[in-house]
């Protein structure tokens, strides 16, 4: 017989407990028992019947502890000889044997295996069939623990069971007579759902069987003769089938009427039974950027006691909570995390003074509370809440709950408020199957908007945070928001209300940012309302996410300034995952949109602004006075040669961070630190690593803050990685790259840093040196944390330049040395890290003239580019496209050393990878492709001259026609145009004579007439533009075609159908307009007819566009363009006396036509620039 397997995990992900074993009087019992059952025969006789009868009651009042100890085949062999001895014809013992099914499979929680499934099922299904109606409601629960996770077993049945004429179809039906029955089979249906990983799932027929089943029940209201909480038990069953459906994976939301009558009766279902609130929902919620219409039938209000009200009034008085108040929360906190607390709400409305404005609203939460043991209170089928709290645990007795009017009233609060924890979760598992872009149609119908004068708040997730009683379904509410505003930044980014709109309509950007600044006051509320720790790092976690993605850039002032001001305090909280979840938040603050002139401010406010500010419901228990600073030991003083004074501090959140990371936790903190390290005497590491983060995104965004504090940084960074956790490494390597990365854009030319701002080149090296001899090195080495490795690559390739030249030699040869050395590592991510840092060390001023390194360089990355790892072979591709950079850059210097040490062989490798890597994904073609084009420009008429180096300049050129023509990534195309560009540059490469020429400029000329992406065009223009001799266009046809398809690409110029181009509109017309002028300077009288054809049938367009090209000339930071006013016009002069000096036949009208062409330009564009042209153009001659 086949063992029974036990379920591997629980229903919400949870794992399972390992089965305990039994006591031996408890393992002798159940052996007892099942030996007698065995032993017993099928009897028909009424002693037979009486025997068996208490044999399973026995088996059934068997003390089994939690988690079971017997043999999942024993029960299996028990259950099977059980159903062996009950004929179908026995009403009361089919009824008992089912019982037992479901008594012993929920309270040892195993799962049948498929050979005795297939009998328990058969047995089951035809009891359903042949006994009597009272049974039917222990038959099916005996079937739901069948088919608990065994979905996938039992196919052949499901014709029995979800047929047109199935078993439970009819027994769930509205039409069923008994609402127990019909709940009973709507758990079977639920079960049968769940989807167990690695194993086949439902056909698709069945779960839209099953989905609709669910979805009716959902929209139907409470019959007549169901009472609550059977009704609540009915809608969490069908919640959970739901859920079970879509976390399959294999059941989308395509049809918009599925998702929208979904979407409303989860609205529905999040509010049942919220105190004063009773929403009528649509049948369907449709997509919109509206608010849709929220119809709500009137409450009447209830009264609180006036005891009641008058404590609440005296609590709101109050600035500091009592400790016996925090205690209340607490353990408030504790009940309600295993499901025993339902706090009444209060509904009397309260003044609070928050983010510095007067608002009213309702009380979130009343002042009195029944203790309810919600968690037994789930009756005989568990649906497990969001999230899980037991696997399968249940009670079958209501004995509970007392038969008080106030016990009844509480356990009917606890099951409605599983109600809404069961619509949340199936609403966040609905958000993770459908995409962003069809959830956000729905903004309005779940997230909160500010309300016109006058009329009411519309509901939303935000009135769950607000006004549920339940700690767990706040937490629950504020994670499904958490859900919706993860990834939103594109969607809000339209958001806008910098200017004040009077309009006689709202744009849609000014009702997002209103739903923007609603959201922050909402969840600034819920922060100072809350006392369930738990719920509280939801809010700050959704706090963070929504400043993640809101565009403060667009909005008015003093939203994160809020945020900031009523954080600070639960920085120093009692719970940890409080204190964590504050740092991510100020992490976000410090990261969105960075640097913002309001965040710069904040960072600036002395360290004690805002700590000290009091907060009902913000229990710290530290004394909140400026952060510590960290002890300034000796090496300290010796190394903070930039760091501020000890008098003044401009940062208090990096002083904060700093202390986090290298100062010991402080006691009073301690006490809840769940996962610190016994016997550590920091703070825990997650505190540490959120720590590390802010101070990493600090140096991202507000480098001129994390600046000052450069040296005392430094030494934060060689502590963390000389520690042991390789976290704590990682994060501080992380550190060091975004600091390295700071002081490289201060240097950059294009810097808004004034010189005398900037860190100054000995500090920086006096920074890296410690980096060098401090614990760095040894992270480059340790091959057991590749991750820590690759990291410690990339940091050390974010040296600045001109402070690596700074550094002693020994230094220089070390950061090199271990460079090429880790090349060799077997790692892909090490590799790529590597090869990366190779390609950037490769254009130091230091380093790329010194031929043996770049040799080295060269042979190291062309051995990466053969590596298995995509990843790999991209960063090494990147790295041969700098290298080759190098190359180009080395002919412009006077030295011709490099170009003749640099060997040809080598060249000739780097072109065959070159060649062979254009064949590659986009990836490591588009540097492949660039690379090319420079190597093709650096090779000298030495190389050119070889026999050998003929075939393969053919193959490069070959590659690069390719690319230029097939329908490759946008960018591979545009590198592959730049790179034909740097071909043409070459004097050396015989173009115009060669056999591949007429294929480059037919590549070319097709791309600037008809390519989708305008970049592309421009770069092609730009390319046919390069050749500086006429005999390097080829012949006269080839010129012409030249010609022709430059002026039907600026007679395209503007047809294309994708708006996003149109920007680059004007910079193609330049590029065009450019290549046009230079091929009329570079023009031989056989090319006239041509060009005069083609004047007389477009002259007024090109003329028109030209006078364009003087007015305003390039758009844009283009490099391949003419700026100036002089430029542009001295092109057209040279245009002019260039073919004024054309020998032609006499009366030749060409010549003439042309030069009054370009004549009229010139006039016309004098007269219209008011003579500032002539003037310019006198002065030049």
């Amino acid at each position: 017989m086949a063992a029974v397997q036990v379920a591997s995990s629980l229903p919400c992900g949870q794992p399972r407990e390992a089965p305990r074993e039994l006591s031996p009087e408890q393992d002798d019992g159940f052996r007892r028992l099942s030996a007698r059952l065995r032993a017993l025969q099928p009897d028909d006789s009424t002693v037979s019947r009486m025997e068996i009868h208490l044999l399973f009651d026995q088996l059934i009042s068997e003390n089994y502890s939690e988690g079971g100890g017997v043999a999942p085949e024993d029960v299996s062999a028990v259950l099977v000889r059980a159903c062996q001895l009950v004929p179908l014809s026995q009403n009361h013992l089919v009824s008992k044997v089912s019982q037992l099914i479901h008594h012993l499979l929920y309270r040892l929680q195993v799962v049948v295996d498929e050979q005795n499934l297939d009998f328990l099922l058969t047995y089951t299904i035809s009891a359903i069939q042949q006994c009597s109606s009272w049974t039917h409601m222990e038959i099916l629960q005996a079937l739901a623990a069948l088919v608990y996770c065994n979905g996938s077993k039992c196919q052949k049945y499901l014709p029995d069971l979800l047929g047109k004429s199935g078993l439970l179809m009819k027994l769930s039906d509205s039409a069923h007579s008994d609402p127990e029955v019909r709940r009973a089979a709507v758990h079977c249906m639920a079960n049968l759902c769940l989807s167990v990983p690695g194993q086949p799932y439902l056909e698709e027929s069945y779960q839209n069987v099953c989905f609709q089943a669910f979805l009716t029940i959902l929209q139907s209201p409470k019959s007549s003769d169901m009472d609550d909480i059977t009704f609540c038990m009915l809608l969490q069953n069908a919640l959970k089938g739901i859920q079970s459906l879509l976390n399959g994976g294999k059941m989308r939301m395509t049809e918009t009427e599925h998702l929208g009558a979904l979407l409303a009766v989860l609205k529905k279902a999040m509010f049942h039974g919220l105190p004063g609130l009773n929403i009528e929902m649509p049948t369907v919620l449709y997509p919109t950027p509206l608010p849709q219409y929220d119809g709500r039938s009137p409450v009447k209000p209830q009264q609180p006691e006036p005891s009641a009200a008058r404590l609440s009034a005296n609590k709101k008085k109050k600035h500091k909570v009592k400790p016996k108040k925090a205690q209340q929360g607490e353990k408030e906190e504790e009940e309600e995390s295993s499901g025993e607390v339902e706090a009444a709400p209060g509904l009397s409305r309260n003044r609070v003074n928050t983010c510095g404005e007067n608002t009213w609203r309702f009380s979130p939460r009343g002042a009195q509370s029944l203790p309810v043991d919600g968690d037994r209170a789930a009756g005989r089928e568990q649906v497990w809440p969001f999230p899980s709290s037991s696997w399968k645990r249940a009670s079958s007795s209501e004995s509970d709950y007392s038969d008080s009017e106030g016990g009844m009233q509480g356990k009917m609060r606890s099951y409605q408020a599983k109600v809404r924890q069961g619509a949340l979760a199936c609403f966040l598992s609905t958000i993770k199957s459908i995409e962003k872009k069809v959830l956000y149609g729905y903004w309005s119908a779940f997230v909160p908007d500010t309300p016109e004068l006058g009329s009411p708040q519309s509901v939303s997730l935000m009135t769950l945070t607000l006004k549920d009683p339940s700690p767990k379904t706040r937490a629950c509410a504020l994670q499904v928001l958490s859900a919706i505003l993860e990834g939103s930044k594109q969607f809000l980014s339209v958001a806008e209300d910098t200017t004040d709109h009077k309009m006689a309509f709202t744009p849609f950007s000014v009702t997002i940012a209103s739903s923007i600044r609603e959201l922050h006051r909402c969840l600034l509320l819920a922060l100072v309302a809350e006392s369930s720790s738990q719920t509280l790092t939801q809010i700050i976690k959704c706090l963070a996410n929504l400043v993640s993605n809101a565009p403060y850039n667009r909005l008015k002032l003093s939203l994160l300034t809020k945020v900031w001001n009523h954080i600070k305090p639960y920085i120093r909280h009692k719970d940890v995952n409080v204190r964590v979840s504050s740092l991510t938040l100020l992490g976000a603050i410090v990261s969105t949109h960075a640097p913002l002139p309001e965040v710069q401010l904040l960072l600036q406010q002395p360290c004690s602004s805002g700590l000290s500010s009091s907060s009902s419901a913000t229990p710290y228990l530290s004394t909140p006075d400026c952060w510590k600073k960290v002890p300034a030991g000796p090496s300290l003083e010796e190394a903070s040669v930039s760091s501020p004074k000890a008098s003044s501090e401009p940062c208090w959140l990096i002083r904060l961070c700093i202390s986090t990371v290298v100062l010991p936790r402080e006691d009073s903190c301690s006490g809840s630190d769940a996962g610190s390290s016994l016997g550590s005497t920091y703070e825990p590491s997650p505190m540490r690593l959120e720590a590390l983060q802010v101070l990493a995104h600090l140096a991202k965004g507000y480098f001129s803050m994390a600046q000052l504090y450069l040296m005392e940084l430094g030494e934060v960074i060689c502590k963390c990685m000389g520690e042991a956790n390789p976290s704590i490494q990682l994060h501080g390597v992380k550190l060091l790259e975004e600091l390295g990365t700071g002081l490289i854009q201060q240097y950059k030319p294009d810097s808004s840093t004034a010189p005398e701002q900037r860190v100054p080149i000995s500090v920086v090296g006096m920074f890296w040196t410690m980096m060098l001899n401090g614990p760095l090195p040894r992270a480059l080495q340790s091959s057991e944390h590749p991750t820590l490795q690759a990291s410690a690559c990339d940091a050390l390739s974010s040296i600045l330049p001109e402070a690596f030249s700074s550094l002693p030699n020994d230094k220089q040869i070390l950061c090199i040395t271990m460079l090429l050395g880790l090349n060799d590592s077997k790692n892909h991510l090490v590799k790529a890290a590597t090869s990366r840092a190779l390609g950037v060390y490769v254009l130091f001023p230091c380093l790329r003239q010194d031929v043996i390194f770049v040799a080295d360089t060269a042979n190291a990355i062309l051995m990466s580019l053969q590596d298995k790892s995509l990843n790999v072979r991209a960063k090494a591709a990147w790295s041969l496209g700098n290298l080759t950079d190098t190359l180009i850059i080395n002919m412009d210097t006077p030295d011709p050393s490099f170009q003749d040490e640099f060997s040809g062989l080598l060249l000739l490798k780097m072109l065959q990878s070159a060649i062979q890597a254009s064949t590659d994904k986009d990836k490591v073609k588009s540097n492949a492709v660039r690379a090319l084009g420079n190597l093709l420009h650096f090779l000298q008429p030495c190389h050119v001259e070889r026999p050998r180096f003929a075939e393969i300049i053919e193959e490069s050129i070959q590659a690069l026609i390719s690319t230029v023509v097939n329908e490759a990534a946008m960018k591979v195309r545009w590198n592959a145009c730049y790179a034909m560009g740097n071909v043409f540059k070459n004097p050396a490469l015989p173009l115009g004579s060669a056999a591949w020429t007429s294929q480059a400029y037919k590549a070319l000329t097709s791309v600037v007439m008809s390519c989708k992406n305008f970049k592309v065009r421009i770069r092609s223009a730009a390319a046919l533009s390069i050749p500086g001799k006429r005999v390097q266009y080829g012949s006269l046809e080839q010129f012409a075609q030249i010609w022709n398809a430059l002026v039907t690409a600026l007679q395209k110029s503007e047809d294309t159908t994708d708006f996003l181009e149109f920007k680059y509109c004007a910079s193609l017309r330049t590029h065009i307009c450019q290549a046009l002028l230079h091929l009329l300077h570079l023009a031989s009288a056989s090319d006239l007819p041509c060009i005069l054809e083609s004047l007389e049938l477009n002259g007024d367009m090109i003329q028109s566009y030209i006078l364009q090209f003087l007015k305003s000339g390039a758009e844009g930071d283009d490099p391949g363009a003419v700026h100036t006013p002089q430029e542009r016009d001295q092109m057209v002069r040279v245009a002019l006396t260039h073919i004024g000096s054309v020998q032609t036949l006499a009366g030749d009208t060409a010549k003439r036509v042309i030069v009054a062409f370009l004549e009229d330009i010139l006039a016309v564009h004098c007269d219209s620039s008011g003579g500032q042209v002539a003037l310019l153009g006198s002065s030049d001659q």
